[in-house]
């Protein structure tokens, strides 16, 4: 059953059901969601919580494990299963049928997913979490509802802002909504007044010579290899949180992917960055990227974010500010067996 984002909250009061499927490519929204999701479980007392990041390597028994196992510290369990790829692959798709055919007492399941194509959504598997319980599509921001979006969002903070504030904001973020939440915080914490006008927007601007993550990205894609290794050092030398750096950094490779792929399949390379849509302001970046790697590479660099979100969570050995600069590094056009080299000339 499908149910709209902004009516799940509702949903979840009337009655809870054994699967929530939320798919989509913003993060942010995506995040709100499962975010809500959560919670109206948690007030109906589902205290604990299973998390399974399902990559390629994944063991999908665990989840049946799981979901046959008994809790000791409480009565009701969510069931969270990432699958980042968008695919669960053939035992997973399996387990996924078998686990909606006998769907366990106490237990419910959310699957977080990255935007499922129509193909996907005509797969068994699919057919029978619909069938089972809810679908949540999570559809990007519009350019032209961003305006409407972002009024809203300054209004939670307590702030109203203008319309020349907001058009000013939406240039700077480029349809980054998670740069849009950061620059309403930033604005919430140092303004004097709860009014947001131009003149507080472009001072932000010019006063945000900091290093961002949003940055390094564009740098990296748009093949300036000096400017990404200033700011992931930067980055590191600021506390940044290398977690989410590598979050920014799997969402943008997964749609590089999807663009290199279609190129290679025969797609012009301005058909396949449109369809992807990609803000114009970065369709010379994105292309430029397209131009210098295969999707092969891009693929071996998607692999790279997944190893090294697993070294920042513990798994593995290494240090993962040095693995993301090689990373960054690379996808800003330096041959691996250089970056070391030039990283360690670059730092003093």
């Amino acid at each position: 059953m499908k149910i709209p984002p902004e009516k799940i909250g509702q949903a979840l009061k009337k009655q809870v059901a054994p699967v929530y499927l939320v798919s989509g490519d913003e993060p942010l929204l995506v995040a709100e969601v499962c975010d809500e999701i959560r919670a109206g479980l948690r007030d109906q007392g589902y205290s604990e919580r299973d998390l399974f990041h399902a990559d390629g390597n994944f063991d999908w028994g665990e989840v049946l494990f799981s979901a046959n196992s008994m809790s000791l510290f409480a009565e009701r369990k969510i069931l969270e299963i990432r699958i980042p790829g968008g695919k669960p692959g053939d035992k997973g798709a399996s387990v996924l049928k078998a686990y909606t055919e006998n769907l366990p007492d106490d237990t419910t399941m959310l699957l977080v997913m990255p935007r499922l194509d129509a193909a996907t959504q005509k797969t068994r598997w699919f057919k029978a979490l619909d069938s089972a319980g809810v679908f949540v599509q999570v559809w990007p921001i519009g350019v032209a509802e961003l305006p409407r979006w972002l009024s809203e969002r300054f209004r939670r903070a307590g702030l109203n802002a203008d319309r020349e504030a907001i058009d000013a904001l939406i240039d700077r973020i480029e349809g980054n909504l998670l740069a849009a939440i950061q620059e309403i915080e930033r604005l919430r914490l140092v303004s004097d007044s709860d009014r947001i006008g131009l003149a507080q927007i472009v001072e932000g601007v010019a006063d945000s010579s900091r290093y961002d993550v949003f940055s390094l990205i564009d740098a990296a894609v748009g093949q300036d290899y000096s400017r990404t290794l200033k700011i992931i050092q930067g980055l590191k030398l600021e506390g940044a949180e290398p977690l989410f750096v590598v979050n920014m950094l799997a969402r943008e490779l997964r749609g590089l992917v999807g663009m290199a792929v279609a190129i290679e399949k025969g797609s012009p390379a301005d058909k396949a960055i449109a369809a992807a849509r990609i803000w114009p302001k970065r369709k010379t970046l994105v292309a430029r990227c397209l131009r210098a790697h295969q999707s092969k590479t891009l693929l071996g660099l998607q692999r790279d974010v997944g190893r090294i979100d697993r070294l920042i969570k513990g798994i593995g050995k290494g240090e993962p500010w040095t693995e993301l600069t090689d990373l960054v590094l690379a996808l800003a056009g330096r041959p691996v067996f250089q970056v070391s080299r030039a990283r360690s000339q670059n730092v003093s």
